[in-house]
């Protein structure tokens, strides 16, 4: 494994020339590395996952070694490899693949077989008017010029968030980080699914708060905007 990159705050030339920067990055670290209502390991997984985004790696390395040395599992590593598929494509989840092979090097890819699914009439216009509450339109749309697209939405939106080792609720504030840090308004939308599934306000928070190290104080501000959308 590469040498991790060092912390903001070990910067001699930052700690003399903007303390108050050095001292406040302190305070969103400190959230970030201690449990609370988000555990510490799915926290760095969080912020692993938004710096692949952004294309970031060695912090995205630093993050998820951290997040293993506080106890996440290969399954919940493994996990982000689906939800980044699905929320920002098959670039970021590769490129997290390659991470993910470096900070698990015992991993395994499974000789699995490559079946389809089948899809049963009516499945996906129930699950997305489930989670929506109505039928979004952009996925009206789908369904009206490319039925088969929307499969295809349904699939991957359930493979991302159901039957995950993250579960449900750390998939969904996962995705919120990851949507935050990219300045995105459909954060909301998945914080309201985090909502649904469990999750605390506080969780929600520290979510958008992951975000920050990848997106700086701008993220906290498209954050809070979306948590009361």
């Amino acid at each position: 494994m590469t040498d991790l990159l060092p912390p903001l705050a070990s910067l001699g030339r930052l700690r003399r020339d903007a303390p108050k920067t050095v001292a406040g990055f302190r305070r969103w670290r400190a959230i970030i590395d201690t449990d609370g209502a988000v555990p510490a390991r799915m926290k760095r997984l969080f912020v692993a996952c938004a710096a692949t985004m952004k294309g970031y790696r060695e912090l995205a390395t630093r993050e998820l070694a951290e997040a293993r040395a506080a106890g996440l599992i290969e399954a919940e590593a493994g996990a982000a490899i689906a939800i980044l598929a699905s929320v920002r494509g098959e670039g970021a989840s590769l490129r997290f693949h390659d991470l993910f092979r470096e900070i698990y090097p015992e991993a395994v890819d499974p000789d699995w077989p490559d079946d389809d699914m089948v899809v049963e009439d009516g499945a996906a216009q129930a699950n997305f008017l489930q989670y929506f509450g109505t039928m979004p339109p952009s996925l009206g749309k789908l369904f009206e010029v490319k039925p088969l697209g929307a499969e295809a939405y349904y699939l991957m939106r359930e493979g991302t968030l159901s039957g995950t080792a993250l579960g449900p609720v750390h998939a969904e504030l996962l995705l919120v980080t990851v949507l935050v840090a990219d300045y995105s308004s459909w954060a909301s939308v998945h914080m309201k699914g985090a909502r649904t599934a469990g999750a605390s306000e506080e969780a929600v928070a520290e979510a958008v708060i992951c975000a920050v190290p990848t997106a700086g104080l701008s993220a906290w501000v498209i954050g809070a905007t979306a948590m009361d959308a």
